[in-house]
């Protein structure tokens, strides 16, 4: 089997990650698998294909500001992937990032349909169905399960300086993807994928199913961190860990600060990622700039006593299923995909921006004491987002997607 993956990064950030491991599995079962991203790391040149350049992906962000439309540049970096792909022949294409200011969809997405190559669309977020925005909960617009018009989200996300063209883009979207004979909507989430069974844009599809994100539990698991404790300086403190790779205010920062300013002393919160908005962190919030070592980030999972997701819209939440593996349990909102990774044994699910219910049940975690959890969170996380379990469903899926 040869599967095409394209992405918008390669080995870094969670997609990236995914695309590194996906590619691994196949070829270590003797498949072949090429993945075509505009950003990231190397790992084997003979199975990486980098699409475009740097100024290229500038000019495609600015051109997207100024016209409103997003992913219709980038013509003859696309034209390049597509003659690649002729010479190549994938037995299936997999599609999971392409709002990077990379790639011009409609070329490649009629280029699917005209050679009818079983595709499959991994709902990492929501922009594949949508008419421009990656997530629309917080905003309250449901307009596409119908027509996008009129989008609340011209300034997020891929903002658009002047125009509203999600009408035209929503429309695009539901005619292209319709168009592919065989094709494949995954979400990774069940929250995620009973929203793309309302959505227009994949009323042809094959199959719309779920398929968990996955972490390498052999990676993710409890390891000792006395040391770290020492170097952070909270030997003697709960620790409450969030981590984010950028912190804005759809992440929850604000849900962070609320709750440091009810804290006793001897509870404090640790912040890893980058802030991306102008707040201010009070004292017993210690912010860690995002890392992409996999060691760090097992170090912090499992110096933590609780880990907190306070964001409101999720389509998984792959920081909350890391946590869990290194044996921490988690608390988080009840919206979104957030519920599906929380079990009761492993936590608590409270309802959305109750902040008092969250530090409630944050306390009844430090007094019931992590070890209480931990087997549980492991088990939990082993069961669900094991990573071959959960790539060997891709390849299953992509054998029926072949066989039509």
């Amino acid at each position: 089997m040869k599967v095409l993956q394209i992405n918008a990064a390669n080995l870094t950030g969670s997609t990236g990650r995914n695309c590194y491991d996906t590619s691994k599995y196949l070829i270590d079962r003797g498949d072949d698998c090429v993945t075509a991203y505009s950003k990231g790391r190397s790992v084997d040149p003979k199975s990486e294909y980098v699409i475009g350049n740097s100024f290229d992906v500038k000019l495609h962000g600015l051109l997207s500001r100024v016209s409103g439309k997003q992913g219709y540049f980038s013509k003859a970096a696309t034209r390049d992937l597509l003659r690649f792909m002729g010479e190549y022949s994938p037995d299936v294409v997999l599609l999971g990032n392409l709002h990077g200011n990379f790639i011009n969809l409609p070329m490649l997405l009629s280029y699917l349909a005209k050679n009818d190559i079983p595709t499959v669309a991994v709902l990492h977020d929501c922009w594949f169905f949508t008419g421009k925005c990656c997530h629309y909960t917080l905003d309250g617009c449901y307009k596409w399960q119908k027509q996008c018009d009129n989008c609340p989200c011209l300034k997020k996300y891929n903002k658009s300086w002047f125009f509203d063209r999600s009408r035209k883009m929503f429309s695009d979207k539901e005619r292209l993807f319709n168009g592919i004979p065989r094709l494949a909507a995954v979400g990774v989430s069940q929250w995620i994928t009973d929203e793309a069974k309302k959505a227009p844009v994949f009323k042809n599809a094959v199959e719309i199913t779920r398929i968990y994100n996955w972490i390498d539990t052999e990676l993710f698991k409890p390891v000792e961190t006395a040391d770290l404790r020492k170097k952070l300086g909270v030997s003697d403190k709960k620790i409450i860990l969030s981590v984010a790779s950028d912190w804005l205010y759809e992440k929850g920062i604000n849900t962070v600060v609320e709750l440091s300013k009810r804290l006793s002393d001897n509870e404090i919160i640790v912040l890893v990622g980058n802030i991306k908005v102008d707040i201010s962190l009070p004292g017993n919030i210690i912010n860690v700039p995002r890392t992409n070592s996999v060691e760090e980030l097992v170090g912090y999972y499992s110096a933590a006593d609780v880990f907190l997701q306070p964001s409101l819209q999720e389509t998984f939440g792959k920081v909350t299923a890391e946590a869990l593996s290194c044996g921490t349990p988690a608390v988080c909102f009840n919206s979104t995909a957030n519920p599906e990774l929380v079990s009761e044994s492993c936590g608590a699910v409270v309802p959305p921006d109750d902040i008092e219910k969250l530090l409630s049940e944050i306390r009844v975690i430090f007094n019931n004491g992590k070890e209480s959890y931990s087997r549980n969170c492991r088990s939990f996380a082993e069961e669900n987002f094991n990573m071959e379990k959960n790539i060997s469903q891709y390849y299953a899926l992509f054998n029926r997607l072949i066989n039509i």
